[in-house]
């Protein structure tokens, strides 16, 4: 089988060496020329991935054209807010695509799903469009290291399509049929794991890192459902798998930001010094714009806009956060 794996981050780098290791050969798009040129002379991605040595399966390339052309299956990987522009310059795929990316899309307030329906028509995305989301460090799938994921389509036999090319004995892949959820989830977990990586930051304690996440779920939920989507997506990998991992792991970028932030640090000054891609940031943004045009209740995502592009005080905002008047926590 030959893919084309388009983006060469982190995630992107360990998919493409995932897929290689079964044999498949990949072509791997890297945006930035040094990261194509280490790959193909070191077998490293030293940016984005380092440490780990890649299968000789992968070709990288600068080339878009030369990644999308004459392959059975393309992989997105790009960062969301820069996944219409890059895809507008492929134009239509023959072949089905496997998205991800994990975020809403700031201008539009626009899923992947979307974007890509936008970009090549909605029957196109139905029939040829498969998610893939769930609980999965790059370090540690490139590893081989236990995994599991969810493959999600509106067509079942491409989400099971999907499933088939991804799964390994290290990376077991379900498939369901819910990619607005699968997609919501993926997005508002990297918002509330900035927050829980900020209630560590301020040194909040379990409890209330506990009860940030549990929200943030409700959250997650709220608007899921409000977009079509199953309220028993957000119980799964996609949901409350990916949520857990995102909020504790050490190798979350979005939490290291919170926590850089509950320690007093500026939003430019962290951003500044990140090679890697905060997904959480740009998408808290895009939350709060869709969840106040759907009339969605999101206290979490309100107050961490407030912290990242308001300049409140983390602590006074966590603070009024947690003293709001008493409510039924399933109304």
């Amino acid at each position: 089988m030959r893919v084309g794996v388009i983006g060469a981050g982190s995630w992107g780098t360990a998919i493409a060496h995932h897929l290689a290791q079964k044999g498949f050969e990949i072509t791997l798009w890297c945006f930035e020329e040094e990261v194509a040129e280490a790959i193909g002379r070191e077998r490293e991605n030293p940016v984005f991935l380092p440490g780990i040595t890649l299968s000789h399966n992968i070709s990288p390339t600068t080339n878009l054209q030369e990644a999308t052309q004459g392959k059975d299956l393309l992989v997105n990987v790009v960062p969301a807010q820069f996944v219409r522009e890059t895809w507008s310059k492929v134009g239509k795929p023959a072949v089905p695509v496997v998205s991800a990316s994990k975020g809403i899309e700031v201008k539009t307030g626009a899923l992947m799903n979307q974007v890509f329906e936008e970009l090549f028509s909605e029957q196109w995305a139905k029939d040829n469009l498969a998610i893939l989301s769930g609980p999965s460090f790059a370090k540690e799938v490139a590893q081989g290291l236990p995994t599991a994921v969810v493959t999600a389509a509106f067509k079942e036999s491409t989400a099971e399509m999907a499933a088939v090319v991804f799964h390994t004995n290290r990376f077991r892949v379900y498939t369901q049929h819910d990619p607005v959820g699968v997609e919501v989830a993926g997005a508002v977990k990297n918002v509330i794991a900035i927050a829980s990586g900020i209630c560590q930051g301020l040194g909040l304690g379990e409890n209330a890192k506990a009860a940030l996440i549990t929200r943030g779920l409700a959250e997650m939920s709220r608007l899921g459902t409000k977009l079509g989507a199953n309220h028993l997506t957000f119980m799964g990998l996609a949901g409350v798998g990916d949520l857990v991992l995102t909020c504790s792991g050490d190798l979350s970028r979005n939490r290291r930001v919170g926590i850089r932030l509950g320690q007093g640090e500026s939003l430019d000054e962290i951003l500044g010094g990140m090679k890697m891609v905060a997904e959480g940031v740009a998408t808290t943004k895009a939350v709060v714009e869709l969840s106040e045009r759907l009339g969605v209740e999101m206290p979490i995502a309100s107050a961490l806009y407030r912290i990242l592009f308001n300049n409140h005080s983390p602590l006074e905002v966590m603070e009024n956060l947690l003293s709001r008047a008493p409510k039924r926590e399933f109304a």
